[in-house]
């Protein structure tokens, strides 16, 4: 509640990421990320307001982990919306939107997007009350954000009030125009407005998004707290942004509803690139942020992380180090957004670390890859308790499996076996088989495939109890 208002909390955890690279993948993108601390982005943002549970839409392959994350933190969504592909920010809220309004309500929503980072919650909560009143009575909401430097990565929102104007990532000379006028603050993506006053904007400005987003909606199929979307109706919507769809429409009071700019003072930041990560980072006296197993000696203004072993960083300066099982990426901070560009020759060249870690999460666990070579792949799995694989073969591939902690309930053709640590079992190619823990505690095993193909596709399923096909 906000000063008698219930605020709705949409939560936007679509994008990739692609700027935080190696850490941030397709597979496993920056709202999934802990990087200041215990918790990830996106269980930040859904603790940041009291109230209903939290609208979320999301990518379909990150239902899973999304989810495990928001029950973590106590924070279970009302809807998990999932969408089929990415199709920016104006599709994801039409569709929130819509299921917001479910049932005849028309509830204020607060637009978030999940990989923002807030320092100061009492700033946050002071310009919701703002905001609050004002989308209450029917105003489109945007927060607007000191400059602290002319950044060419953001937006501008020129007026004090009424909004004036957008104006999309400038260059780098108008950017300092905008700073040392005074005039201008930071677009900073989060919005507060009524479900009904972004649908008939929408529909004004933008009808095609609105009807797809209709579409897709009506056709969409409820499974537990997951709605997922009509595939062939929302990959049909044109992708758009929530600014240039509608609010750049609105800027300079043309029609209704007002577009009007509430001040940010929270300490915020969209975590966009590594050196915008250093910005945020506590340092130490000679400007250094490091988190991991790290060393540093002689080092300044260096940003370090390490997802595993130890990094030392002896004499560097303005250097931004970044060690993950699979890549190690080295740049000066300076050339931190050209990273976008290494991740789209990792695609060109169709390699895997573009997309996915060494580790890859899937609802039961999760499996790290541990070493492959010509005809075999070795993998470490671990199944959390009361978890199982789905029931499956492989035509390409036999399976060995030998437990190293836990207990193994193994379903192989029609035999049903439990294995303990130290114990073993081979899967011949062309046999159906499970795995599951039925167990209170990890099961962990290692397994060995052997065959002439070991991708990820070579996957019959029979029987799965996350809905995958």
């Amino acid at each position: 509640m906000m000063d008698r208002v219930e605020i709705q909390p949409v939560i936007l955890s679509g994008g990739s990421g692609t700027r935080l690279w190696p850490l941030s993948r397709e597979d496993h993108p920056k709202p999934l990320l802990r990087l200041f601390g215990e918790r990830s982005l996106l269980q930040e943002t859904a603790l940041r307001v009291d109230g209903p549970p939290p609208l979320v839409v999301c990518n379909e392959k990150h239902r899973f982990i999304s989810a495990e994350q928001l029950n973590e933190v106590g924070r279970r969504p009302r809807a998990l919306i999932l969408e089929p592909e990415g199709r920016n920010t104006a599709p994801a809220l039409a569709v929130a939107a819509l299921e917001a309004a479910r049932g005849g309500a028309d509830p204020v929503m607060l637009v978030m997007p999940a990989d923002h980072l807030i320092r100061k919650p009492a700033g946050f909560r002071k310009a919701l009350r703002a905001a609050a009143v004002r989308a209450a009575k029917g105003d489109f909401v945007v927060f607007g954000v000191k400059p602290e430097r002319a950044e060419t990565g953001y937006g501008y929102i020129r007026g004090k009030d009424l909004v004036e104007a957008f104006v999309e990532k400038p260059s780098a000379a108008r950017a300092k125009k905008f700073v040392a006028s005074r005039k201008y603050t930071w677009n900073s993506g989060m919005f507060m407005l009524r479900a009904s006053c972004w649908r008939e904007a929408l529909t004004r400005f933008a009808p095609d998004i609105a009807a797809a987003a209709e579409k897709a909606w009506s056709r969409a199929q409820r499974d537990g707290d997951f709605l997922r979307l009509d595939a062939d109706a929302f990959r049909a919507c044109r992708s758009d942004s929530i600014d240039k769809a509608v609010a750049e429409r609105l800027a300079g009071g043309k029609g209704s509803p007002q577009l009007r700019m509430v001040p940010l003072d929270a300490g915020w930041s969209d975590i966009g690139s590594w050196d915008a990560l250093w910005e945020a980072s506590r340092k130490d006296g000679q400007g250094n942020a490091a988190q991991g197993d790290v060393l540093l000696e002689g080092a300044d203004e260096t940003l370090v992380f390490s997802d595993g072993r130890l990094v030392a960083a002896v004499g560097t300066s303005d250097l931004l180090i970044v060690d993950t099982p699979d890549a190690l990426l080295v740049a000066p901070k300076s050339h931190a957004p050209r990273v976008k560009q290494v991740v789209a020759k990792l695609k060109s060249k169709r390699r895997a670390e573009a997309a996915a870690h060494r580790k890859v999460y899937r609802p039961w666990g999760h499996f790290d890859l541990l070493h492959a070579g010509p005809g075999f792949i070795v993998k470490s799995l671990v199944v959390t308790p009361g978890h199982a694989l789905s029931l499956q073969r492989h035509r390409r591939r036999a399976e060995h499996w030998v437990v190293v902690r836990g207990v193994a309930k193994v379903t192989r053709g029609e035999e049903q076996l439990e294995l303990r640590a130290n114990q073993s079992t081979y899967i011949p190619l062309g046999v159906m088989h499970r795995l599951e823990n039925p167990g209170p505690a990890l099961l962990e095993i290692v397994e060995v495939q052997s065959g002439d193909y070991l991708g990820e596709d070579d996957i019959e399923r029979f029987g799965d109890r996350y809905g995958r096909s």
